[in-house]
């Protein structure tokens, strides 16, 4: 009966949905930026530049092939899009892993942790935390020797997933220079091509503006929300990831359910915590 009424549920969703609140903000920037444009000038075609285009983008992502191996690039330029998605991540998640981790502890009192293996392995199929956990836990193992390994998993697991967001970081950063670098190819060509009209000199300098304009909207509206959207999820599941470990560490030392349900619920919000224990009087 334990089993049935406390089903296991992973928290980390695989397809999270798409942030309304996201899309909204970005819409809003490119339109402010726009807006502005139309305001100031009737010529929108003035603030196109391929070239100045070509050497923002070109430079920064030859930086970045330089400066990082290939496949940590290709996820960071991947991650852009993680700024339109929901948090995998919630507080609402955590509530089911703790729900999980106490039907864990049912089964480890009813068949001890060959039973917990048996059972609750299909659960974590697609968790590799989780799964990496319950290994540890039937390993036979004691409660610290689990802490510190599933500790140093999850900080293992924390550095290398936050690669993206150092290479969206950096990317940041060379954007800007970038474009200064191609403001100054497009003066010295100006200058070099000065015959006496004033008025060429004064659109050729308009032209080679773009570039650092190009750099600082790069930089301030892609790469740096990307590197902290990617910050945010990483942490999020470091912090889930915790959770995940002080639960592993109690079902090794054979705490009983309403111990661990009472350690874990300091990981909720006090709210949802609340509710949580409401529910479970009312049934």
């Amino acid at each position: 009966m334990a089993d049935k009424k406390f089903k296991p549920t992973l928290a980390l969703q695989k397809t999270p949905g798409v942030s309304v609140a996201s899309i909204v903000g970005a819409s809003v920037s490119f339109l402010l930026v726009i807006g502005a444009i139309a305001l100031g000038s009737a010529n929108f075609l003035a603030f196109i530049s391929l070239e100045g285009f070509m050497i923002v983008i070109g430079g920064t992502l030859a930086v970045a092939f330089m400066s990082y191996q290939a496949n940590y690039v290709l996820q960071a330029l991947s991650a852009i899009g993680l700024m339109f998605k929901k948090a995998q991540v919630t507080h609402e998640n955590l509530h089911h892993d703790m729900i999980s981790i106490m039907s864990w502890a049912r089964m480890v009192k009813e068949k001890g942790l060959r039973g917990l293996e048996t059972n609750a392995k299909n659960a974590a199929a697609h968790d590799p935390f989780i799964s990496y956990g319950l290994d540890m836990v039937v390993s036979n193992y004691t409660p610290d020797e689990i802490r510190a390994m599933m500790e140093t998993a999850a900080e293992a697991y924390y550095k290398r997933d936050t690669t993206a967001a150092r290479v969206l970081t950096g990317m940041a950063s060379h954007a800007p220079a970038f474009g200064m670098v191609g403001t100054l190819i497009g003066m010295v060509m100006m200058l070099g091509g000065f015959s006496g009209d004033m008025s060429g000199i004064a659109n050729g300098l308009a032209v080679s503006l773009l570039a650092t304009l190009y750099g600082l909207l790069s930089a301030r509206m892609i790469f740096m929300p990307a590197a902290a959207k990617v910050m945010q999820k990483q942490d999020n599941i470091k912090f889930r990831n915790h959770l995940i470990t002080e639960g592993m560490v109690m079902l090794v030392a054979n705490k009983p359910p309403q111990f661990i349900e009472d350690r874990l619920s300091s990981f909720l919000k006090p709210g949802l915590y609340q509710a949580h224990k409401d529910n479970a009087k009312g049934k």
